[in-house]
């Protein structure tokens, strides 16, 4: 195996130090290097073709993948709304190194520690960030996404010696039941009605995404668990049998959610004046 083939399966950047633990000599490395297989950056790390344009810009910088851009890197939900500079998180008081145009850097003392050798920030330092960088509301989405893809204790979480009180804050109001983002963007918009509202509620064999007062079930169409014929057919099905048993039962698109917003609580609000939520249902799980 050649040096860049070792190096492009471990993610395209690798740590000098790692490189030498796993037994590649200096002569290979220099050999890699001529070769223009391999680029170093900043004598600390390699990288070959397939590393992150991300990852490559953070080690330049001499700091680590941060923020929203870590959090989209691993697969956190990103409302729209969110900008799509670079963030890279240097120690303070360290001397960077190439910081490109429109880059966001975050000179702070990590809250976690994180492996000299990672190109990454760690979670907590990422959810820190994220609670100083966006608005209350999508960084609590970023956060509740966080702790579904991560499988993160809450309590855990409530533990940490949270720098600021945004970052506390989220820790206390985040939920671990939404799914989706759009589920998290529900519940916060609403929370404030002062209706009843309950999360991942059992009502005839499965799980609703809402149950707001006694009686109305909102679901939340978000395409990953609702993009099959077969997905369709069970939600149908399921409507149904709500429907029989009394329940009123609205469906709301992601479109709906995020680009329609005014329409979509309207409609809540139309079914709560209605008195939908306070039928008599037969609440048989």
């Amino acid at each position: 195996m050649q040096l860049e083939d070792w190096i492009a399966g471990r993610g395209g950047i690798v740590h000098r130090q790692v490189v030498r633990e796993a037994r590649w000599t200096d002569r290979a490395v220099r050999a890699a290097v001529r070769a223009g297989a391999v680029e170093p950056i900043r004598r600390t790390w390699l990288a070959v073709g397939n590393a992150s344009a991300d990852a490559v810009a953070a080690a330049r910088a001499g700091g680590r993948v941060a923020c929203v851009t870590l959090a989209q890197e691993r697969g956190w939900w990103m409302p729209d709304s969110v900008d799509a500079a670079r963030h890279i998180s240097i120690l303070p008081h360290a001397r960077p190194g190439e910081i490109a145009e429109g880059d966001v850097v975050h000179w702070t003392k990590p809250v976690a520690p994180a492996s000299p050798h990672s190109i990454s920030e760690s979670i907590e330092d990422a959810l820190a960030h994220i609670a100083g960088c966006l608005p209350p509301e999508p960084a609590r989405v970023v956060w509740e996404s966080a702790i579904s893809t991560e499988r993160l204790s809450l309590d855990a979480l409530r533990h940490v010696r949270w720098r600021t009180k945004a970052a506390a804050r989220l820790a206390e109001e985040s939920s671990d039941l939404s799914d989706s983002g759009l589920e998290s963007m529900f519940l916060i918009r609403l929370s404030s009605w002062g209706v009843p509202i309950r999360q991942q509620a059992p009502l005839a064999g499965r799980r609703v995404d809402f149950l707001i007062g006694r009686s109305l079930v909102v679901q939340v169409d978000g395409h990953v668990f609702h993009s099959t014929a077969a997905d369709r057919g069970r939600d149908v099905r399921h409507d149904a049998e709500l429907r029989l048993r009394g329940y009123t039962v609205m469906r709301f698109t992601y479109a709906q959610i995020v680009h329609d917003w005014g329409g979509v609580e309207r409609m809540v609000a139309r079914a709560i004046a209605a008195g939908l939520h306070m039928a008599n249902v037969r609440a048989v799980r």
